[in-house]
């Protein structure tokens, strides 16, 4: 295992590199959460689906093929498929609108009311989403070094945080890089084709599994339709995913970087359900379907290779922490602190003469947030029903508004309010009656939320015609305010 761990300690110091690199690019508060919205096609669409295929995607995509098959591919299929229609339908609109949260834009799209209480739902999903990665880290870590839990999370935590807090965006950005292409070797060009000659190739996979495993749609239709409901939709409005769209260069690479990045989610989706398919053939009695990843790759692969691939894995779970944990502390910063002391950030664009206590405030928040998530991490031992609390929070009570914003010129303040109290107490509530992981709180959460929001902005004032047309002016890339940006 030597040269194992030596491959991970090289990448794992070259994280740290980076972050020590980024500070010094980091000046202002433009650069530091959004890279000074300056990312060129190559390196928007690597970093794009560096963060939308975290540890779930790769171990738990796995292990989804383990237990299902191919159709074990749905859940990251779904991601990728949100992605695509992020980028094709809604990207170019919002990376000229030149803000640095989701709530900025509901402020600006309804006139300034609608924006803390969606300030604390999108903080509530992105502290959820950085937590449930920084547990991945003690099954990767358990491999790799056989440590307790509480050290792997606060090793790989630690990393993270440090190199996320020093450079920000600009850091996060240059890791998820080196870790995009770490995953492509990894996943993509190593462990698929090892597992599926480890396996006796697909006739053999074939020969020794149930037909079920090669159906596309085994997972049940049920389940795909919850996965499209929350997935999906949930990459067309997390804060996580908007924070690097506000990072590209133009809205035509948000478009067609975005674009790239989705198509790459859809084979990395596939890739995993077939290693997982193999992982069964060669090791059908697993306890778990999620150690399915780290069996075949602990005893299939050479030295050196194993190396690669468990960093490949480390690499989908830092991108996504990383990605989580900036998100979050953005959110608490500007839409909720921000707020409670009567200080609202208007110029949404930060340009170079912004104060430097601008980049050092957005800091310490990186690196609250940071020890948070570690401390919260080491205190749960299953996250997954707290993850879909999180979800379902985030898609029953900010779709809508969030959505319909972009597509009705009727909707209002008023009704986009009422639908992220409705469609959030409803979420709740249904969780309670049917069971956290049961399907029935996103359906008749959502379409709450979707009757309340019409209902109650065809009730009320349309929205005012002056913050109509600074909104169109936004969408359009006009505002004079952003020209020095």
């Amino acid at each position: 295992m030597a040269v194992d761990y030596a491959v991970i300690v090289v990448y794992l110091a070259g994280m740290l590199a980076m972050g020590w690199w980024g500070m010094r690019r980091a000046k202002s508060k433009s650069e530091f959460l959004v890279a000074g919205r300056r990312l060129g096609p190559a390196m928007y669409s690597g970093t794009m689906a560096a963060i939308v295929l975290g540890g779930a995607s790769t171990i738990g995509g796995v292990g989804l093929g383990y237990q299902y098959g191919l159709s074990g591919a749905w859940m990251v299929f779904t991601i990728g498929l949100g992605l695509l229609a992020l980028s094709v339908f809604f990207s170019a609109r919002i990376a000229r609108l030149k803000v640095y949260t989701v709530s900025e834009m509901l402020d600006l799209r309804y006139g300034g009311r609608a924006g803390i209480i969606s300030g604390v739902v999108m903080w509530a999903y992105t502290l959820m989403l950085a937590v449930t990665s920084t547990i991945a880290y003690a099954t990767i870590f358990d491999v790799l070094f056989d440590v307790n839990r509480t050290v792997a999370i606060v090793l790989g935590g630690t990393i993270v945080v440090a190199y996320s807090t020093l450079g920000g965006m600009w850091s996060i950005t240059l890791t998820d890089m080196v870790q995009f292409v770490v995953k492509t070797i990894g996943v993509l060009l190593l462990l698929l084709p090892i597992a599926v000659v480890k396996a006796g190739g697909f006739s053999e996979m074939k020969a020794q599994l149930p037909t079920e495993y090669f159906d596309p749609l085994g997972i049940g239709g049920e389940t795909i339709f919850t996965y499209v409901l929350i997935y999906t939709f949930g990459m067309l409005i997390g804060q996580d995913i908007w924070q690097r769209v506000f990072t590209a260069r133009s809205d035509r690479t948000a478009r067609w970087g975005g674009t790239v990045a989705g198509t790459y989610c859809l084979v990395y989706a596939i890739a995993g359900a077939v290693i997982g398919t193999a992982a069964k053939v060669m090791y059908p009695d697993l306890a778990s379907a999620d150690s399915a990843f780290a069996t075949i790759v602990k005893d299939e692969l050479p030295m050196g290779v194993r190396g690669l691939v468990l960093a490949a894995a480390l690499a989908a779970v830092m991108s996504t922490s990383s990605g989580a944990l900036i998100a979050c502390a953005t959110v608490a910063n500007n839409d909720i602190w921000s707020r409670l002391r009567g200080v609202v950030v208007r110029d949404g664009g930060g340009g170079d003469g912004e104060p430097q206590d601008e980049v050092k405030g957005n800091r310490v928040f990186i690196l609250i947030m940071g020890i948070a998530v570690i401390l919260i991490a080491i205190a749960l031992n299953d996250v997954v029903e707290a993850l879909t609390v999180a979800y379902n929070l985030l898609v029953g009570g900010l779709l809508v508004p969030i959505l319909g914003g972009l597509l009705w010129r009727r909707g209002t303040a008023a009704g986009a309010l009422a639908a992220v109290c409705v469609g959030g107490v409803a979420v709740i509530g249904l969780m309670a009656v049917y069971g956290i992981l049961a399907n029935q709180p996103i359906y008749y959460g959502l379409l709450s939320s979707l009757a309340v929001y019409v209902v109650v902005s065809l009730a009320t004032p349309p929205t005012d015609a002056a913050v109509l047309a600074a909104w169109r002016e936004r969408l359009a890339g006009r505002d004079s305010s952003l020209s020095g940006v």
